[in-house]
């Protein structure tokens, strides 16, 4: 393949890498969410880098598949639902329902919710979610271009 498909692969695998370490960093120490707790603006912060490095993650990722689908087939998927469904077949991600799922948290993390709809949000990012991006993580970094 094309040296130019080999760098941007590279390039886009290194943002992967980069935000889900600031998805880990996010979650050390950080405690779960209690929808009963009145936060003040300083608790809520980590939540919010939580929330914000998610999204950054989720989108990472996904330009990543477009990248290597791209890298290896030279074309790309019509539907996020066929990418995905690529990118299950070559194992990358355990399930195109999960990843549907993320995408749909991270369209919802924008919105304002009642305070369990938010520990919600906040236990599928700290629990589920973050293995998927820490399993993907690794199957992305031993992909060689």
């Amino acid at each position: 393949m094309n040296k130019e498909y080999q760098i941007l692969l590279e390039k886009s695998k290194q943002k992967v890498v980069s935000s889900v370490k600031l998805v880990e960093a996010s979650l050390i120490n950080l405690e779960k969410y209690e929808p009963e707790k009145t936060y003040n603006p300083k608790e809520l912060e980590p939540y919010d880098a939580l929330a914000d490095r998610f999204i950054r993650a989720v989108e990472s990722c996904i330009k990543f598949f477009k990248t290597y689908q791209y890298y290896l087939n030279a074309v790309s998927s019509d539907t996020y639902r066929d990418l995905l469904l690529a990118m299950e077949k070559q194992d990358i991600i355990s399930t195109l329902e999960l990843w549907i799922d993320m995408r749909d948290i991270r369209n919802r993390i924008v919105h304002d919710y009642l305070p369990q709809q938010v520990k919600s949000i906040y236990d599928l990012i700290m629990g589920k979610f973050k293995d998927e991006l820490l399993e993907v993580n690794k199957k992305i970094n031993k992909i060689t271009p």
